[in-house]
């Protein structure tokens, strides 16, 4: 009411009273990817470039694409240990069946996704239909699944992906052709206005608050100004490679799970049950398929993940998916905004935390910084991330808005 009635100073006024409130949202984020930009930009010219934030954008589809996948398990207010291990064993499971014993590419990376599903479709099973703890089902998930790679890859180092199969284009491939990148940006930039102005009518039409004209036209202005930023930053400066198919495969997952969490019957009883799984039992959720569902798709995803990583590395071997594949993953969707309480967050929680990962991982890497360096900033960004969800919490229950 107050922003209809005073418009843009009506809506900064609610950011404020939002912010007291504890309702920080993603803006922790955002300020945390500026004061990173800026950082790496003074100490390297070439953070900034065309090819660094080309590198920025394929690295992090991967691990968002994962991290998508937990952003989910930990709405539940759960955890999944296993990810990295799935991801490598649905990598090794491809190289197995395409390179090694000549399947159909397309089939064999079917194969390798629904390989992961049913891998997270177990763990769910034993957690919600056994009683098992998540925590444990999964470490145990760590453990057979990394056996099970082991054992897939045989004597095997490494697979290595043939340089025309469908895996080694998941990073490789790059739109060449400059309409696309400014398609896509168009896109995305009337998906989000209709969104909102759906969202507005739908609300409207409910007699609820809703965003004025105003407020969405603002909204639009600031998403049109960044997607086309992007697209110019992949099309045109010296060293631009043009749009890769990564961030495309990225942003269709990310826009199709925030769609399921947050526009369906399904993502709505997610956030129930990680909210207090007693109540959406009584509420007549089934809780069980809820949660065994989940963890198939975290599953699922995780391999998805991993043939990403295949690609990247450049085939599949023993170590894909161990190292800090878990932790980064798990970062990433804690960084974004996702409560480890459960029953809050946002599946865009994914896209933010892993830039921020990858963000970091480039700025270092351009320094020449080792391993141990970057495991410590990402140690203390993570941390940074929890304690601000745990004080913006106890904001909110201050201020009577839990």
């Amino acid at each position: 009411m107050l922003v209809r009635q005073e418009g843009l100073k009506g809506f900064l006024h609610e950011f404020t009273r939002r912010v007291r409130g504890g309702e920080l949202g993603s803006l922790p984020v955002i300020v945390g990817l500026i004061v990173i930009a800026i950082t790496f930009q003074s100490l390297n010219d070439s953070f900034l470039s065309a090819s660094s934030l080309s590198d920025i954008a394929v690295y992090t589809a991967g691990l968002g694409i994962m991290a998508v996948g937990i952003v989910f398990v930990l709405l539940l207010g759960e955890i999944d240990l296993s990810v990295g291990s799935v991801a490598g064993a649905s990598a090794a499971l491809w190289a197995m069946l395409s390179v090694t014993h000549g399947m159909n590419d397309w089939l064999a990376v079917l194969m390798a996704i629904t390989a992961g599903g049913v891998m997270g479709l177990i763990h769910g099973f034993f957690f919600a239909g056994v009683g098992v703890p998540a925590f444990v089902v999964t470490l145990a998930g760590f453990l057979g699944w990394s056996g099970v790679q082991l054992w897939l890859m045989s004597g095997e180092g490494t697979i290595n992906t043939p340089l025309d199969s469908v895996v080694a284009d998941l990073t490789g491939y790059y739109f060449s052709d400059k309409a696309a990148a400014y398609a896509v940006a168009t896109v995305a930039v009337l998906g989000y206005v209709g969104s909102l102005l759906l969202d507005a009518k739908r609300r409207r039409a409910a007699r609820l608050p809703y965003r004025p004209n105003s407020e969405i036209a603002l909204r639009a202005t600031a998403v049109a100004v960044l997607a086309y930023a992007v697209a110019y930053v992949l099309n045109e400066p010296a060293g631009a490679r043009g749009l890769p198919l990564a961030l495309v495969i990225f942003l269709v997952i990310l826009v199709s799970a925030d769609f399921v969490a947050r526009r369906t019957t399904y993502g709505r009883q997610v956030f129930a049950v990680g909210g207090n799984a007693e109540a959406a039992r009584r509420a007549g959720i089934n809780v069980e398929k809820i949660r065994i569902t989940v963890f198939g798709i975290a599953g699922m995803l995780a391999a998805v993940g991993g043939l990403f990583i295949a690609s990247q590395s450049g085939g599949a071997n023993k170590g894909l998916g161990g190292d800090n594949t878990l932790m980064n993953v798990i970062a990433a969707a804690v960084i974004g905004g996702t409560s480890l309480f459960g029953g809050r967050g946002k599946i865009w929680s994914a896209l933010l935390g892993a830039l921020v990962i990858t963000s970091i991982q480039q700025g270092l890497n351009l320094q020449g910084m080792e391993s141990d360096v970057q495991f410590m900033i990402t140690g203390a960004v993570l941390l940074a991330a929890v304690v601000i969800d745990s004080v913006s919490r106890r904001t909110q229950k201050t201020a009577g808005r839990t």
